[in-house]
């Protein structure tokens, strides 16, 4: 099999592209970012002429409808799903011919309970397995985002999923999983891709764990904090996403518009590094360096009906724009043209935040500053900062009011770029002083601050 992976790093999530007979092409779980997909199969000469979905996504808009629009590939989506657009439905069981291949559907629930995984096998090769989150590198993708009530139901589905779906294919079978590591969707503990189910039989703490009740018990145990955003997403993808051709990109609004704006209530989001930020920035600008991560970290901390303003130096708005499409924004107030620089010519307020080395940090921390560690909590294991409070990043907002005793804070995060984050979300609220630990704990760490 010819096959393209296309990846999103900061989600944590493969999406693929399949030769199916010479020229014709699948699309596995695609996203919204459609132009990828578009591209890979227009620099192979492929016609994109079948989606399929292993199940409704939390974590991203769907990309399926969007690229069937534009390709007029037809869409096959688990019958169990609902969804309100037009598709093909499909059922366990099924043996789907595309192409030169067969496409055999297996129910896989647990994840979600109309999850479905895809056998794909042609002549002169292996089975491939694209397994959606029913079963991935180390591990699986977690069943708690439907809603509490399913979640022990679904968890006990994960089990047999994991047990008895796959038992009649091969070790050979490649896995092709959507979910990986990285993805707050899914568990893992660190396995290699590419994989293959005997690979997974051997080495996946979740296979070695026969027990079904000790299963249920311990499994949820390990699951990461849930995006905010992901309570969107289902829904999103269950209607359908708009056509990305109806969403208007943001204008470039010269500094006064821009500032009439963020004063009539959108959100300023900061997308430059956070040194750049610190060191001056619109205030009120809530500070998401434009990685990887990006999109994870908008969705979780914008509120999801924002109107949003970007001051961006170097990063592609375009890109900027195709990450917040990604998680569900579509409501572009503007770009601050000209950047920062024409802010501060135009003489408009320049706000400020404080970054402070190990040594400084830690006289602040002497002269009663609070230190505010946002990173995960399965992050503490590498040690903390003595007396600090940990609030992840994500709950920052809704926990404001531990903060707001007039004490200075001091921010930090693994490395400076989350601590940053959570230094704008203080001001934005009226917190003051504020310092940010540059380099976050590990450079606390290094500079021999345990």
């Amino acid at each position: 099999m010819d096959v393209v992976r296309i990846r999103h790093e900061g989600l944590g999530n493969t999406a693929y592209l399949v030769e199916v007979a010479p020229g014709r092409a699948l699309a596995v779980d695609p996203d919204r970012r459609v132009r990828l997909f578009v591209e890979a199969a227009a620099e192979r000469s492929w016609e994109i002429a079948d989606v399929v979905d292993t199940h409704v996504h939390a974590d991203f808009v769907s990309g399926s409808l969007e690229l069937a629009r534009r390709t007029g590939a037809t869409i096959h989506v688990p019958k169990d799903a609902g969804v309100g657009f037009e598709h093909r439905g499909v059922v366990p069981g099924e043996r789907l011919e595309i192409g030169d291949v067969e496409l055999e559907v297996l129910a896989t629930p647990g994840h979600t309970p109309e999850h479905v995984s895809y056998v794909l096998r042609s002549d002169g090769a292996g089975p491939a397995l694209f397994s959606g989150g029913a079963l991935i590198a180390g591990g699986a993708a977690r069943t708690d985002l439907i809603a509490p009530d399913l979640t022990e139901r679904l968890t006990r589905q994960q089990f047999h999923t994991i047990h008895e779906a796959f038992a009649d294919l091969p070790d050979e079978t490649l896995l092709m999983p959507t979910h990986g590591s990285g993805s707050f969707c899914s568990v893992v503990s660190g396995g290699a891709e590419p994989t293959t189910l005997g690979a997974e039989r051997s080495g996946n703490a979740l296979v070695a764990t026969t027990d079904e009740d000790a299963f249920v018990s311990w499994w949820p145990t390990t699951f990461p904090a849930v995006p905010t955003y992901f309570e969107r997403m289902r829904e999103v993808n269950i209607a359908g996403p708009r056509p990305l051709d109806r969403i208007p990109m943001p204008p470039a609004l010269d500094p006064p518009a821009f500032a009439s704006a963020r004063d009539a209530g959108s959100l300023v989001v900061d997308v430059r590094r956070p040194k750049a930020f610190c060191a001056g920035h619109v205030p009120g600008s809530l500070s998401i360096h434009f990685r990887d991560a990006f999109a994870t970290w908008l969705g979780w901390i914008a509120p999801a009906d924002a109107d949003l303003l970007f001051v961006v130096d170097r990063e592609p708005i375009a890109e900027v724009i195709e990450e917040a499409l990604l998680v569900g924004y579509e409501r572009f107030a503007g770009t601050l043209a000209g950047g920062i620089d024409a802010w501060r010519t135009a003489d408009l307020p320049v706000a400020t935040t404080t970054v402070l080395g190990p040594d400084e940090a830690r006289q602040a921390l002497a002269d009663g500053a609070l230190p505010l560690d946002v990173r995960e909590p399965d992050e503490l294991e590498e040690g903390r900062i003595a007396g600090a409070v940990n609030i992840p990043l994500g709950s920052v907002d809704r926990r404001i009011a531990e903060l707001s005793d007039r004490r200075p804070v001091l921010t930090y995060c693994a490395a400076g770029e989350r601590s940053t984050t959570a230094a704008s979300i203080l001001e934005r609220h009226g917190i003051e002083p504020i310092a940010n630990l540059a380099g976050g704990y590990g450079a606390w760490r290094r500079a021999g601050r345990d």
